[in-house]
């Protein structure tokens, strides 16, 4: 099988293009063309000679994901199947609203954490994802939203499929790739990793100086109540969680947000609300409190509209910033939990 070119880096490219008598600066414009300009055959590379463009093909593929098909919900929600070059498949979503355009991205193809509540954790994790994969998702949607909303993506969401902590090395080079000014040259204030919980790597992020946002899902906050829906908590309990946490904020002076989904008659209790005041009290923190969006695979049920209002109005009393967010795109299945390789047709 050929290399996938995107897996080198510019300096490997430079030594690459010296090693076959080439000038350095062909590595630099072989780089423009795979990441500002998003190219995906090498014949695109029009400042490269016919003979240099036939030499990259001969050794070398690009391995660009493709829109399998798209469903659009009422609500202006897009989601998006992308086949992979081993023909895997992963869901990507685009969030329109009146500020902002969000591209929800995915980072495994499945996932091997198991949450009870997520339909992406009822499926096996087949692989991780290449940079180049997750950095196409962010091209494709951004071409949706300007095609169909003529404005262009300002927020990332690495919220899709799988864990993106367990793809660390993939989920932090396509976020260079999309920050750089030689990629897409987005910031990296509007991009929020979001993790299920592992304390070392949240540590590990801390070492690494990330600028990008940490987003937790938390969804309940005693050490009991998360066991049951995330097993994960059984060897990243919430107390691992908080030092690892605390050492993140105390690198990197970005707030954490808690993702919180309020499942009936489980965690939506002012008890409940109360031990996630107290949780949050210890770090500098914001709280989005969801919807919960049902699968075919579990039995929870979304709260009712005043136990949410209660919950919410408990934590906003008590000086917690707290957003209720509503579901976006549930009829086609692209809300939060929901992507397992459904997309239909539209």
């Amino acid at each position: 099988m050929k290399k996938d070119i995107r897996q080198n880096t510019l300096p490997q490219l430079t030594e690459y293009f010296l090693s076959k008598g080439e000038k350095a600066f062909r590595a630099k414009q072989v780089y423009e063309w795979l990441w500002e300009k998003s190219a995906v055959t090498f014949d695109e590379m029009t400042n490269l000679s016919k003979s240099l463009r036939d030499s990259l093909q001969e050794e070398f593929e690009i391995r660009p994901i493709r829109v399998d098909n798209s469903q659009h919900s009422n609500d202006g929600t897009i989601k998006s199947a992308f086949r992979l070059y081993d023909e895997e498949l992963v869901e990507g979503v685009l969030i329109p609203a009146d500020d902002r355009m969000t591209a929800c991205v995915s980072s495994q193809v499945g996932c091997s954490l198991t949450c009870k509540f997520c339909a992406t954790g009822y499926m096996d994790r087949k692989r991780n994802l290449e940079a180049g994969e997750i950095y196409d998702q962010v091209v494709a949607i951004d071409r949706q939203a300007k095609a169909s909303f003529d404005q262009p993506l300002s927020n990332i969401v690495y919220m899709g499929m799988g864990e993106p902590l367990l793809n660390y090395k993939n989920v932090l080079d396509s976020i260079d790739r999309i920050t750089a000014p030689d990629g897409l040259n987005m910031s990296p204030k509007r991009i929020t990793v979001s993790t299920a919980g592992i304390a070392k790597m949240i540590k590990k992020l801390a070492d690494d100086e990330v600028k990008f946002n940490l987003a937790l899902s938390l969804h309940a906050a005693d050490d009991k109540k998360r066991d049951q829906i995330m097993p994960i908590n059984e060897s990243n309990t919430l107390e691992a969680l908080k030092e690892a946490l605390q050492y993140f904020y105390k690198k990197t002076k970005n707030r954490i947000t808690f993702e919180y989904i309020l499942f009936y008659n489980f965690n939506d209790t002012l008890e409940d609300a109360e031990k996630l005041w107290m949780f949050t009290k210890q770090i500098p923190s914001r709280v989005n409190i969801i919807e919960y969006n049902p699968i075919a695979e579990a039995d929870f049920q979304n709260t009712e509209e005043d136990r949410l209002e209660k919950f919410a109005n408990f934590l906003s009393k008590n000086g917690v910033n707290v957003h209720v967010r509503r579901s976006r795109g549930k009829d086609i299945d692209a809300a939060c939990g929901q992507l397992a390789n459904k997309t239909k047709s539209a």
